[in-house]
């Protein structure tokens, strides 16, 4: 068991694969948001 095991995360990261014992890190997503300038934000009275 080690480098050449197929089933655990050392042997995964020296096949460079991916499975259970090491699953690919997902990016979060975040909204992006836009505040625009160009508007009118004065108060009528």
């Amino acid at each position: 068991m080690g480098r050449g095991d197929k089933k655990t995360k050392r042997g995964k990261i020296n096949r460079g694969s991916y499975g259970v014992r090491r699953p690919r890190i997902k990016k979060k997503v975040r909204p992006e948001i836009k505040i625009d300038v160009d508007k009118d934000t004065t108060v009528k009275r």
